[in-house]
């Protein structure tokens, strides 16, 4: 893998956004480039802005985009992998080894991605996590995994 991107979708707490960002950068995987879509409510109003500084101050790229078909088009991944709670197929890690420029995506809200969004990509859980843990937790028992699996290699 060259390329990743990480999304969180359809956000509209200022606090989950923010800590989201923090896990995100807080790793050092080759991440492109965090990307915020379809932020709403306060997040919009008061959790980019204090994401933008975030990533700034750590020379990171941030994005922010109205929908998921519109990260698709700008980042025009490879595999998309959209990770759930709900999705009854666990992830092959070796899937992602295959990936130029691959696309996570996490949902922002307590319910699932809907049929429309989850037909844009490969739908899958982690199977290792049993029950919701939110955004946050999913980033970085995601992230945690890739790195111990070799996916993913951190800078020393």
């Amino acid at each position: 893998m060259d390329e990743l991107y990480v999304c969180i979708h359809n956000v509209a707490s200022v606090q989950k956004l923010i800590d989201f960002s923090k896990v995100v950068y807080s790793f050092s995987p080759p991440i492109k480039a965090l990307i915020m879509s379809k932020v709403g409510g306060t997040a919009a109003q008061a959790g980019i802005p204090e994401v933008m500084k975030l990533s700034y101050k750590l020379g990171k790229s941030a994005l922010v985009l109205p929908d998921l078909k519109d990260v698709i088009e700008l980042v025009n991944p490879d595999k998309i992998f959209l990770i759930s709670s709900y999705a009854s197929n666990g992830i092959d890690m070796n899937d992602l080894k295959e990936a130029k420029r691959l696309l996570i995506v996490f949902n922002g809200i307590e319910n699932d991605f809907p049929k429309t969004e989850q037909a844009l990509g490969d739908y899958v859980s982690l199977s290792y996590i049993k029950g919701d843990i939110g955004p946050t937790g999913m980033a970085v028992a995601f992230i945690y995994s890739s790195i111990l699996s070799g996916v993913i290699k951190i800078d020393h």
